[in-house]
């Protein structure tokens, strides 16, 4: 599946010009990093298509996802921008408003899209630019693509979009059904350290060192002034004004994380969004896509890898490992820089290598491998990347699945008279994140596959050993041995049919493939694929929130995010349901105090109806084995 060679190398050297002051609109100047083709140390006088990248991490840094299979380190930004000068682009680093070299104040996400619409203007403008821009990075680097794209700059010409770029940050990315991801504390506390005022304050540095994250994260819950984060109160500020800010008004439709609000106007370029089944951004590819797709002539493109977050030449994720295929080295490229260069060529230069022609869609199945554990340790789960025009793939039938009370979980309706499943919920005592499609954590938790064993890997374990399913808190629903291989690629949703003795509380939902034992893993492995969160005041309207009436009886929807998995004939499909899944999300303290502002905890005894009536049940997107085309 290795793509056609790219266009030879020139012979050009490179010169750069550093810490290019860009004026923005409001007067505010970026630090910018300009990379021209050279002779012999003197900078050509041609126009050529410039490659930009936006980016709060520094922009002469390591960028950690420049990295190909293989390579014990990544690559310094400098030598990744010689590399496509080579190739007769000129190549544009800049580092985002109020981080290292630029001036101005540092409010996550919310000024990307003007300074980047501003920054693309600019570039334009220059002798040395063809009147043609083309995007790229990771994350926020994605993000800021994304922004910028918002405001159709002139001369945008190609975007690659890898796992970021909001289309709606209170439904994925800040926020998910209504719990905060509590990723945006760890990576605000992380990149504090790397504020300006850090930076210039060695007490200020000093401080937040001293900070242990880990004890922090068993302190729950903060209060503003008095967190880890106190020290850089710019950082501090945005963190809890997105914490919260509870319910989806105004504040959540600003420019820079609500893509959904721009996509009349989203530049109409050719643009590929990427992201991986344990990435946090899975559901801001996929939305995107869809919605782009269907209003632009494009082409616009989804990737859907194996990965955790940025990890494309990875072959595994936490504990599980899918196989040679699963990289996009030697598989849908060479390498990540020969998979830009090429959709740059093609729409930049007019190189005909054949990317107009690849798949809309292209997705890495999971599964289908042994089961046992690798030389390196990690359970053999396998996969292959295969293709399609749309997505969902247009074959997908979504397909009740029926929470039973005696655990069974299956097609049929459940009995008229069946008893509900009850548990306490204590949020002193919450279910452990075991992984999942997250990023950005340490040092508190990890994303990932993993056996859902407890473990002293994970913060909040207490019974290490002891599957989460022992736990009284988790209520496990599993198939019968499937008798056949079942493919479930799309989107997940689980309908509940609740009551709880508390005005407000947390419902999780877990997908789960469970192998069967073998010599290795004796006792099976539980796979987790993917897992969602509904916060019951959101029930009916993220607009309107609504305390609930103890023990009324409500209907909620949790969406997980999507999945691709082949289970394997032998194989179970598990669907564990609970109430809290931290420190992924933050915690529902039960009392329906105000979003993050909670001073008291109450435990919560919360009800799951699975009777004819109220017939609690997944949708689980099932596509036919025969009619999946395997990408070569």
């Amino acid at each position: 599946m290795a793509s056609p060679a790219t266009a030879p190398e020139t012979e050009y050297d490179f010169v750069v010009a550093r810490d290019v002051m860009v004026a923005m609109r409001d007067g505010v100047k970026l630090a910018t990093d300009i990379y021209r083709p050279a002779r012999k140390g003197m900078a050509e006088t041609g126009k050529f298509p410039v490659i930009l990248e936006r980016t709060p991490y520094g922009k002469t840094k390591v960028s950690r996802s420049e990295i190909d299979a293989g390579m014990t380190a990544s690559r310094p930004r400098p030598d990744v921008a010689a590399w496509f000068v080579r190739h007769g682009y000129v190549v544009v680093y800049q580092d985002c408003r109020g981080r290292y070299a630029s001036e101005g104040e540092f409010i996550k996400y919310l000024s990307d899209g003007e300074d980047g619409y501003d920054t693309v203007a600019w570039l334009v403008k220059q002798p040395w630019c063809n009147g043609k821009v083309a995007t790229m990075g990771l994350s926020y680097a994605a993000h800021t693509q994304g922004s910028l794209a918002c405001l159709n700059p002139p001369g945008l010409a190609a975007m690659v979009i890898d796992s970021g770029a909001f289309s709606n940050a209170y439904l994925s990315g800040i926020r998910s059904g209504g719990a905060f991801e509590m990723k945006q504390v760890t990576w605000a506390f992380n990149q504090a350290k790397e504020s300006p005022l850090a930076e210039a304050d060695a007490t200020v540095r000093a401080a937040l060192d001293a900070e242990n994250l880990i004890d922090w994260f068993k302190a729950m819950p903060w209060k503003p002034g008095q967190s880890p984060v106190r020290w850089v109160p710019e950082y501090e500020n945005y963190l809890f004004e997105q914490w919260t800010h509870g319910a989806f008004d105004k504040y959540w439709k600003q420019l820079g994380i609500y893509a959904e609000g721009y996509y009349k106007q989203f530049a109409d370029v050719p643009q590929i969004h990427m992201s991986s089944w344990y990435d946090a951004y899975i559901r801001t590819a996929t939305d995107n896509y869809t919605a782009l797709r269907k209003k632009k002539r494009g082409p616009v493109r989804l990737i859907m890898g194996p990965w955790t977050h940025g990890d494309r030449c990875k072959t595994f994720s936490g504990d599980v490992d899918f196989g040679p295929e699963a990289t996009i080295d030697n598989n849908l490229a060479a390498h990540w820089r020969e998979f830009r260069l090429r959709w740059f060529d093609h729409w930049l230069r007019d190189v005909a290598n054949g990317v107009d022609q690849e798949p809309a869609v292209r997705l890495f199945l999971m599964g289908g491998g042994s089961g046992r554990r690798n030389l390196e340790g990690r359970m053999e789960h396998g996969g292959c990347w295969i293709a399609g025009n749309d997505w969902p793939l247009p074959p997908t039938k979504f397909s009740n699945y029926y929470l039973h009370a005696d655990g069974r979980l299956d097609r049929a309706k459940p009995a008229a008279n069946a008893p509900p499943r009850r548990y306490d919920y204590d949020p002193a005592n919450p279910v452990p994140t075991m992984g999942g499609p997250l990023t950005s954590g340490a040092p508190v938790f990890d994303g990932g596959a993993f056996d859902q064993v407890e473990d002293k890997r994970f913060f909040g374990v207490r019974t290490p050993g002891l599957p989460l399913a022992a736990r009284h808190d988790v209520l496990v629903f599993e198939t019968p041995v499937l008798a056949e291989d079942v493919a479930v690629i799309g989107p997940i949703v689980v309908k509940l049919f609740i009551a709880s003795n508390c005005l407000d509380t947390d419902f999780t939902a877990k997908l789960i493939d469970v192998h069967p034992p073998n010599a290795d893993y004796p006792r099976g492995f539980a796979m987790n694929l993917c897992d969602g969160i509904l916060r019951c005041r959101y029930r009916d309207s993220w607009e309107k929130p609504a305390l609930m009436k103890p023990g009324s009886t409500y209907e909620i929807t949790i969406e997980p995010f999507a999945t691709c998995n082949l289970f394997k004939a032998g194989h179970r499909i598990r669907l564990d349901i609970s109430s809290s899944n931290f420190p992924r999300y933050d915690l529902n303290y039960n009392t329906g105090e105000p979003e993050g502002r909670a001073q008291t905890k109450r435990i919560a005894t919360n009800t799951v109806f699975v009777d004819g009536k109220r017939a609690s049940h997944i949708v689980l997107p099932l596509v036919p084995v025969k009619s999946l085309k395997l990408l070569k």
